[in-house]
């Protein structure tokens, strides 16, 4: 799976867990695709920077 895949698998559960009322859990996973995020993010700038040099 993709990096984007686990974004959006994660934030699904973090949404389900909070209409549950588990907001523990919720911020935990939000958290989690946050930093995917980030990381994802971090690839994408790298890569184009290394394909403008």
């Amino acid at each position: 799976m993709g990096l984007i895949s686990w974004i959006i698998i994660c934030l699904i559960i973090a949404a389900v867990a909070a209409l549950f009322g588990f907001t523990g859990i919720a911020s935990a996973f939000a958290g989690i695709a946050k930093i995917l995020f980030y990381i994802l993010l971090f690839i994408i700038v790298a890569l184009i920077i290394l394909i403008l040099i």
